[in-house]
Formats: structure tokens, sequence, C-alpha cells
């Protein structure tokens, strides 16, 4: 029952707004653009030996579900933090705030993140870093988790595309360090979109 009255809370808070869809063209242009930037050497993370081989990364076939319109929250009074990475480097984040959503009938929430230095340039300014893992982590997607990238919406809601999900650079090169997922970030439920595991 209340699992129920969490949804029907859910349904009414965001039903009042423009409700986008998914746009396979955008989804397109993601992964021609990123296969782009990995088949380049000047651009790309992956290893030598790997580069020479480098065709396409494997993607989960493009699904409208995975194209969310999240209600947004954003935190008050959080304070930076260093965040944990796959190396020694502790770059600043803040808790931008959280999002709800919902995907097969199931409500989940993640938290996004605003990298403080990039924060302060006026090309990432309004980033939004959405780091999550799921049930598909370490089998069919890399076991630490995937990325979104997202700018801070206007209003109280927020559309999220799991289909643009990608890998850190460390699921291809170990010499990255990357910003390990939270936690709290980590979905109880397998999201069967974006990037694969390589290999």
């Amino acid at each position: 029952m209340k699992k129920i009255l969490v949804f029907i809370s859910f349904l009414f808070l965001t039903t009042g707004f423009c409700q986008k869809k998914i746009n396979p063209s955008d989804v397109e242009k993601f992964q021609k653009k990123i296969n782009s930037e990995y088949a380049d050497a000047k651009t790309s993370p992956l290893m030598e030996e790997d580069l020479k081989t480098f065709k396409t990364l494997e993607f989960y076939p493009v699904k409208s579900k995975y194209f969310v319109n999240a209600k947004f929250v954003k935190a008050k009074n959080e304070k930076a933090f260093e965040m944990k990475t796959s190396t020694s480097r502790r770059p600043k984040y803040i808790k931008y705030g959280t999002v709800s959503f919902v995907v097969d009938g199931i409500l989940l929430k993640l938290n996004v993140y605003q990298d403080v230095a990039l924060s302060n340039t006026n090309e990432y300014k309004d980033y939004l870093f959405l780091p999550f893992s799921d049930l598909t982590c370490g089998k069919e997607s890399y076991i630490g988790g995937r990325y979104i990238d997202l700018r801070i919406p206007t209003g109280n809601t927020i559309s999220i595309d799991f289909n643009q999900a990608y890998n850190p650079y460390c699921a291809y090169n170990h010499k990255y360090s990357c910003p390990i997922v939270p936690l709290e970030n980590d979905l109880n439920v397998a999201i069967r979109a974006g990037v694969k595991t390589f290999h």
C-alpha cells in the first residue's frame, strides 16, 4: 500500500509538467560521437592494442522506457566533499540535488552532483554529474557503474536518457582516475541501456 501511495504521489507531482519524449536521433548522435572519439588516437581512452582493432562500442538496444522525466529536488545547505576515485585523487564535488523517476513501475531515486572546479568555468557551470550502478554491473555492463551528463534544469523536472549512459575511462584503461559511484546511487534494478561492458 505504501508503494502505491508513493507512486501516485510521484505521478501527481510530475504529470503537471511538459513531458519530453525520447528522440532517437539524439541517441544516434551520442553513439556516433563517442565512437568517433574512441576511434581517434588523440581523444581515445583505449589502450594502444585495443585502439588498433577498435570498430565500435557495444550498446544496448535503444528503449523509450529508459528516457525518463524525473522529479528534481535541489539540495540545500550541502557542503563540498572529496569524492573517492579509482586512484588517490580526491576531486571536490557537492550534492546538487536528487532525481526521482519510475522504471518498470518501480520508483527510483538518485543523487546528482556538481564538480566544484568545473562549476567555476563558463563551459561547465551548469553541468551535473550522474553516476550510477545497477544489477547489470559486472555482467552486461561495466562493474564500476556508468555516468550520465546533465545540465541544471530551470524547473523541478529533468529529462534523463539512460540510453546515453557511458562507461568511465577506467573501463578501458587503468591509467585513468575515475570517480567511484557513491553507494546511494546503486540501483537494485537492471538498467539495460547505454554502453555495455568492453571486451
